[in-house]
């Protein structure tokens, strides 16, 4: 164990998070060095202020800052670089590497400095509501903000025929893709605006979203595979009961 993985466990068992694996695991490491204790005292100390963030007069820009940090922080555990295997030979449509995500616990550091926001945000004055609109962020948001912090982030916009705009953001190292529509229509009575990953001829349907005064942010369900094409088509509520679009796409945005 490095120092590193050691501080996200010292982390964990100042806010008394751990399993009783890891915990085991701290504590060995810390027999085996001592030295490493400071990291364990700092964390405590920091747990233990929580309780005792004071109301002051906050200086400009403080509440901004705070609640910005903590709507960047994630709301799910993060994930190691992506490990790759080879489809089977019987699928010639699909991607060379299909990429695949294991998770890790590298959540608590994370974790111990949004609580530390909050408590200072509780002694400022911050109200309940404001935190919960911060927090409670919609998985479509919390996804997209993890594309757009990926190394290999990309995106692409169109214009739309009604004059607004559809964005794609993408990362093919987390295989993942959200669609941003901003002064879409929306979709008549009794259908739906459907997502498709078309990968070469075939569409492989990503589910269906809704539409909120012309804005909609989606994140598209499955693996993206590099090379993918972003499409939307209007379908019956509740999506294609056949599973292939019924429709030309009223949006296409290539990712390659």
């Amino acid at each position: 164990m490095n120092e590193k993985e050691f501080a996200e466990l010292a982390a964990g068992a100042a806010l008394h998070a751990l399993s009783p694996e890891d915990d085991a695991r701290f504590r060995g490491a810390l027999a085996a060095h001592p030295e490493w204790r400071a990291i364990v005292e700092e964390d405590a100390e920091t747990a233990a202020s929580l309780a005792f963030a004071l109301p002051v007069a906050p200086p400009d820009g403080i509440r901004a800052s705070l609640l910005a940090q903590i709507a960047q922080t994630p709301q799910i555990p993060q994930e190691d670089s992506p490990t790759s295997s080879v489809p089977p030979a019987q699928s010639p449509l699909a991607a060379p590497e299909i990429l695949e995500r294991r998770p890790q616990r590298r959540w608590s550091r994370a974790v111990l400095a949004l609580a530390a926001c909050l408590a200072v945000l509780v002694g400022l004055g911050i109200g309940a509501v404001a935190l919960n609109q911060q927090l409670n962020r919609p998985a479509d948001v919390i996804a997209l903000d993890e594309i757009r912090s990926a190394d290999d982030a990309a995106q692409a916009s169109i214009e739309l025929e009604s004059g607004g705009t559809a964005t794609a953001y993408w990362s093919d190292s987390l295989g993942a893709a959200v669609l941003v529509t901003d002064g879409i229509a929306a979709p008549s009575d009794g259908e739906t605006y459907e997502l498709w990953f078309v990968r070469g001829e075939t569409p492989v349907s990503a589910g269906v979203f809704t539409v909120d005064g012309g804005d909609a942010t989606a994140a598209l369900q499955g693996d993206m595979h590099a090379g993918d094409v972003i499409a939307v088509t209007v379908e019956q509520a509740g999506g294609s009961p056949s599973g292939q679009p019924t429709s030309d796409p009223v949006i296409v945005i290539p990712t390659a």
